[in-house]
């Protein structure tokens, strides 16, 4: 009975942070001046993936790459790295959209006819998901990194934010 409720609890607790991953991504991309209609579009696609490399615990990181499409340069940059044996309050679960919000506001808007894609870093053995294909990075030359911490956890399982800035 245990070893039941221990699978129930870490299923929850991936379907919480894939969810609150995506709502992050689509509240950055909103409130940074885009159009969120692409991330809408590919929802189902994007959380199947996202919620499947989490639960084999391959997932590593999810990147928002932002670029411009006349150049493909990227603009900017935001990834959630994910953690599996987080140090937080066993049972807790919270989303810190307040610190993404305040970070959102000292990137600045990216210009309105910006595209944008999510991209994620697996560790190797991860299983194929219908819709995702292999791709690399952008360059992050020049660019400056910050941190914002933890953002998302739930009972162990969470996610920290950061964004690339010039």
């Amino acid at each position: 009975m245990s070893t039941f409720v221990a699978v129930n609890t870490y299923t929850h607790s991936v379907t919480y942070v894939t969810d609150n991953i995506l709502r992050s991504m689509q509240d950055i991309i909103r409130l940074s001046g885009l159009s969120p209609s692409r991330i809408s579009d590919d929802w189902e696609v994007l959380e199947r993936g996202i919620r499947t490399w989490i639960d084999s615990k391959h997932l590593e990181t999810i990147v928002l790459e932002v670029y411009n499409p006349k150049t493909d340069a990227l603009i900017g940059r935001w990834d959630i790295d994910i953690a599996y044996d987080w140090q937080g309050d066993n049972g807790r679960f919270w989303v810190d959209t307040d610190q993404i919000k305040a970070a959102i506001k000292k990137a600045g808007v990216w210009p309105g006819d910006s595209k944008y894609r999510i991209v994620c870093s697996n560790k190797d053995g991860h299983a194929e998901v219908v819709g995702w294909s292999s791709t690399t990075f952008r360059s992050t030359s020049g660019m400056v990194k910050q941190s914002l911490g933890a953002t998302i956890e739930h009972n162990g399982l969470g996610a920290g934010a950061s964004y690339y800035r010039k």
